[in-house]
């Protein structure tokens, strides 16, 4: 039997899920794109910094993101062998990106 306040306390629809954000370092891939997340934590022992960095195979459907982008991803369901993540949102472009879109494209 539950009472009002328990059903108020009920979570909404649609669990959370877990973030992160990191810089996209390939766009090699048709609508995929990997994201490198740095992690620093202090060791265990000798309580000094550590960084380590993992790579995200994420889904990029309109194929957005550019090198160098800070991107926003997102735990989804899996999509294929190594892709579990999603793109959010572009948290900020790449300067990058705007100097390749500037140059003319040679034709032949």
């Amino acid at each position: 039997m539950t009472t009002t306040a328990e059903v108020e306390q009920a979570p909404a629809t649609g669990a959370r899920r877990n973030e992160k954000v990191g810089e996209v370092v390939s766009t090699k891939m048709q609508k995929t794109i990997v994201v490198e997340v740095e992690m620093r934590k202090a060791h265990p022992k000798y309580k000094r910094i550590v960084r380590t960095t993992k790579r995200f195979y994420a889904h990029d459907e309109l194929s957005s993101a550019r090198m160098g982008d800070v991107v926003r991803i997102r735990e989804t369901r899996p999509l294929s062998k190594l892709k579990r993540w999603a793109l959010e949102e572009i948290v900020r472009r790449s300067a990058l990106g705007q100097i390749e879109d500037a140059k003319p494209k040679a034709t032949n």
